[in-house]
């Protein structure tokens, strides 16, 4: 090479690709210190966002300050930013954006982060909790009572100030699955729910990574998109929910489905069902595109054996999921769209009449969604889009609902789900942040 030629410019777009790197890795280590500033400084106790509880995470506190409000906003905003800047600069560029090394290493720091936390934002996993020891520890029917019939018990002080009175709305194979927990003490059941949470993320992103391959995707952007989503790390993990136990399961059947194995897929389905009624939207979707006998057989020995497991532990009382869910229906949340949408038309809030509504335009949204997989249309594209239209549509919005469809749009067919999920996500988020930018009385 001449001198002249060394000493030449580079085109831009080549010097514009040895900054992709470097910002896409900025971008992502932004993600972890906002996540990592959240954590710290939960760990202090009497914090309004972080849920009363044993003190679990003892060797974080002193090194943060009291979570605020504001604070937590500007780090969830952060968080928002860098994860929206890597999925841009991986869209753009592919995995020249960032290494896959990279992209592990920072989604497994994010899940060490949120599994040494304390529980944020919710208190669900103290619900989870009071009904295994219900059940164990002081042979109360969970499916029959709420927590309120143990109020002896030392979970019952962190249990959620609405879920008291109420019997677990949960299928009866989780119920059972966190049976073990109850004997180990308060503590210890805490730390197995955290890690129940972390290995069923880990599963879900494993499974997604599989699945985008299978498809011809890039399979560091579906993780990524995964992964890193500040909704999924921070209130999905974070809470150790068991949205996740049933999203691995769900990206289980759809492994399974590429796989050509669809009988097992059914039984996955189900499973997973029987864990979170939810994913049951996958299994008409499934059928409908593969057309097999085996489906159908599987499924329904999967839900017979099911039954008869939640019948001998819990009586008929374990079986009745769809009172439960119409119970938990008629619950409303200020963050959902409905009341949102309410507000807009000055109504105070949602009527009877608007939930009749709105599970009519749910039916409507579904049952086009099997017509056009019936079609021939992508039918994870289809269980995508429905499981969209059942968190949009529902007045009991919570943060981990919409990350329901996220695994699915990242590996569909149709691009414009993933961008209608992110939407839906950045909705919350700015209903969320709203606060921040409110002019000061």
């Amino acid at each position: 090479m001449s001198a002249a030629a060394a000493t030449e410019p580079l085109p831009s777009g080549i010097r514009r690709a040895r900054w992709v790197p470097v910002l896409a890795s900025g971008c992502g280590l932004l993600v972890l210190a906002a996540t990592v500033e959240i954590v710290l400084d939960g760990a202090v106790e009497h914090s309004p966002l972080i849920p009363k509880q044993p003190a679990i995470a003892g060797w974080l506190s002193g090194i943060g300050e009291r979570l605020g409000y504001r604070v937590f906003l500007i780090a969830l905003l952060a968080a928002v930013a860098g994860y929206a800047g890597v999925l841009w600069l991986v869209a753009r560029l592919g995995e020249g954006a960032m290494s896959k090394r990279f992209a592990i290493a920072l989604i497994a720091a994010l899940h060490v982060v949120l599994f040494l936390s304390p529980v944020l934002l919710s208190t669900d996993v103290f619900s989870y909790i009071a009904y295994a020891r219900m059940g164990v520890e002081h042979g109360v029917n969970p499916y029959l009572h709420g927590p309120s019939s143990i109020a002896s018990d030392p979970v019952f002080p962190y249990v959620g100030q609405d879920w008291k009175h109420i019997a677990t709305a949960y299928g009866p194979i989780y119920t059972l699955l966190s049976y073990p927990l109850a004997p180990l003490g308060l503590r210890a059941a805490i730390w197995g729910m955290k890690l129940e949470a972390l290995l069923a993320s880990a599963a879900t992103l494993a499974l997604t990574w599989r699945c985008a391959r299978t498809r011809g995707l890039n399979p560091v952007t579906a993780t990524l998109a995964v992964g890193a989503n500040p909704l999924y790390v921070l209130y999905g993990l974070g809470g150790a929910h068991n949205d996740l136990i049933m999203l691995a399961l769900m990206m289980a059947a759809v492994s399974l489905t590429f796989a050509g194995r669809d009988a097992p897929a059914a039984a996955a389905v189900v499973v997973g069902a029987l864990v979170k009624a939810t994913v049951a939207t996958l299994l008409p979707f499934m059928i409908l595109a593969k057309r097999r006998a085996s489906q159908l057989l599987a499924a329904a020995a999967t839900l017979a054996l099911g039954a008869l497991a939640a019948y001998a532990a819990f009586g008929t009382h374990g079986l009745d999921i769809v009172g439960a869910l119409n119970r938990d229906a008629a619950f409303v949340s200020t963050d959902s769209f409905p009341t949102e949408i309410a507000h807009l038309f000055g109504k105070p809030g949602v009527f009877p009449v608007d939930h009749d509504l709105l599970k009519g335009a749910l039916v409507v949204v579904a049952v086009h969604m099997l017509w056009r997989t019936w079609r021939g249309y992508d039918w994870v594209s289809a269980a995508g889009w429905t499981l969209l239209a059942i968190s949009v549509t529902s007045t009991w919005l919570l943060a981990w609902y919409i990350l329901w469809p996220l695994p699915l749009a990242v590996i569909a067919r149709d691009r414009r789900l993933l961008a209608a999920t992110l939407l839906v996500q950045a909705f919350f988020i700015a209903h969320q942040t709203a606060p921040l930018f409110a002019p000061v009385s």
